[in-house]
């Protein structure tokens, strides 16, 4: 049926025919009739205090649900600000739109007040973005929009909203959501990527990407556990497994086994699902060279990007398709093997060895809250953390259970464990969700503490205090050891902002007292802050601020001895 209406509320129609729950904003002048078409659309409008933690908050949403997050924000500052949720999406793999204000049409190209072009801004940047000067094409181009933002690789789409063009009436069709297509047989690929693997003596799986579910964690532990195979994951992508399970061998990313990265090195098959194999899996791209690849390993490369597959690595066998999908076809097609592989279990020993706490500095110790955050939360819960040191701790030790259990960039953005937080608690308030940031982490989007507040979000944030960027301060103490400038950090009374945010709060510094400090926090019902006072010398598992230091100096006074990593 054609009906006539403001180019906001024909915007809003057609989130609402795609099932669309909640979108996150900071409003602005220049979407008022898009903020009218809400007003009694019954999709929930989270009003944020920053449009970098509204982006991060629909980026969240958007790793959650498997479709696309939606953010409002306005022209030119509130755009900019926006973009480092955009680039968390883009380098995520998260489907998400971005609305963006914009001024009216007749104003283009004069530099108006708050002018940008938005297609030219974020076209490097994003999967699509395009203006929308005719309000009878909103219909086309958000149909457009959803579907780009969910084909292939999963990315962001940028959509500009000129003020007058929403604000003008329209006759118009609403265009319903596209139908999935039926999934593919892939069972001819299936098998042969089996009778590969049959024949492998140290194969490894590497699973990654975005567009995973808790049906396909499933499919791929009974692959591995029939065909008896070690599953590595890449950064921050350890709820794609069980743990437990004694197929898992660890993680892919920053600071990773170094036993595990000699695996993917000496591998000679290496089946990809669903991973770009990026710079953080490949350290650098020294683990798997591109420019010369082993001779003696196979890569078996499944990416829903067909432009993914070759682009960097060289793969002997290829599928554009969902990971999710080939291994429900390989688990179905797996047989036991005659022989288990040692292999298999001497990297799952390698992972157990790696669990082994190493003790670091001070009454708080960070390896003692992982590890018992990790045995005590229930499996369900969700741990949020943006960037920082501190999420080496949380890498290494936590043993994630489900998926959908964690939310972080593996773009490496900062601020991002707080909205992210936010979101996970909006959309599942029943479960437990847990923030860890890092005193310069929380600092970045800290006024999201009354986005919670507002919202009644009891989450539990805990904040790793050691007053200083920490991952830079290791950087600097190995490059110019001693020379310390503009790592330095000063915190305010994060308990005392808790509580003027209407929260509760504590401060924790030793190991005994974490356990009650956060079953008090549990307890609040409320937000919840709590600040944990760690030595300034625990700058890594591997490393304290001393020993960076003393290896700085070391290869200052050697330059050619190499440049370890703490």
């Amino acid at each position: 049926m054609t009906l006539t209406r403001h180019g906001g509320q024909i915007l809003v129609d057609q989130l609402k025919l795609r099932g669309l729950q909640r979108v996150f904003s900071v409003p602005g002048e220049s979407f008022l009739a898009a903020l009218d078409g809400l007003h009694d659309s019954g999709i929930e409008n989270i009003v944020c205090r920053h449009e970098g933690g509204a982006a991060m908050m629909a980026e969240a949403h958007g790793k959650l649900t498997g479709l696309p997050g939606v953010v409002f924000v306005t022209r030119g500052p509130g755009a900019g600000n926006a973009a480092a949720g955009l680039h968390v999406a883009q380098q995520d793999s998260t489907p998400m739109i971005a609305f963006i204000g914009q001024i009216a049409r007749h104003h283009r190209d004069r530099e108006a007040f708050q002018e940008v072009d938005f297609p030219a801004f974020f076209g490097p940047l994003v999967k699509w973005a395009a203006e929308i000067r005719e309000a009878e094409r909103i219909p086309e181009y958000v149909a457009r929009a959803w579907d780009v933002a969910l084909a292939g690789r999963p990315g962001p789409v940028v959509l500009s909203l000129p003020e007058d063009m929403l604000s003008e009436q329209a006759e118009t069709r609403d265009i319903p959501p596209t139908r999935p297509a039926p999934c593919p047989d892939y069972s001819a690929f299936a098998d042969a990527v089996l009778r590969r693997l049959r024949r492998a003596g140290r194969p490894l799986v590497v699973a990654g990407g975005s567009g995973w579910s808790a049906q396909a964690l499933a499919d791929l532990q009974v692959f591995a556990e029939t065909a008896d195979l070690p599953v590595a994951v890449t950064f921050r992508r350890q709820d794609h497994m069980d743990n437990r399970h004694d197929s898992y061998v660890g993680d892919l990313g920053v600071g990773m086994n170094p036993a595990l990265g000699q695996r993917l090195a000496r591998a000679d098959v290496v089946l990809a699902l669903g991973t770009r194999l990026s710079e953080t899996a490949t350290s650098g791209y020294s683990l798997l060279d591109p420019q010369a690849p082993n001779p003696r390993q196979c890569l078996i490369h499944v990416h829903p990007d067909p432009t993914e597959l070759g682009r960097v690595h060289r793969p002997e066998m290829a599928l554009a398709a969902p990971a999710a999908e080939i291994v429900s076809d390989l688990a179905a097609y797996a047989t036991p093997l005659a022989n288990s592989r040692i292999w298999t279990a001497e990297a799952r020993a390698d992972f157990e060895t790696w669990q082994i706490p190493q003790p670091s500095p001070g009454a708080l110790q960070q390896e003692a809250v992982i590890a018992w955050l990790s045995e005590t939360l229930p499996d369900d819960a969700i741990l949020t953390n943006g960037a920082g040191n501190y999420a080496a701790w949380l890498h290494r030790y936590f043993r994630f259970k489900r998926y959908g259990t964690q939310l972080a960039p593996t773009s490496g953005s900062m601020g991002y464990g707080l909205p992210a937080a936010i979101a996970a608690k909006l959309q599942f308030p029943e479960r437990c969700v847990v923030c860890l940031a890092g005193d310069g982490c929380l600092q970045m989007s800290v006024t999201e503490l009354s986005t919670a507040a507002q919202y009644g979000v009891a989450i539990i944030v805990l904040v790793v205090n050691n007053g200083r960027y920490g991952t830079i301060r290791a950087h600097q103490e190995r490059h110019f050891p001693g020379r310390v400038s503009g790592t330095e950090l000063f915190t305010p009374d994060l308990p005392a902002l808790a509580r003027a945010y209407g929260g509760w709060g504590a401060t924790v510094s030793r190991n005994e007292d974490f356990p009650a400090a956060f079953a008090e926090a549990e307890a609040a019902g409320t937000l919840a802050v709590l600040d944990l006072r760690v030595d300034p010398q625990a700058l890594s598992p591997m490393m304290t601020l001393d020993e960076a230091r003393a290896s700085g100096q070391a290869r200052t006074a050697a330059p050619d001895a190499g440049d370890p990593t703490p």
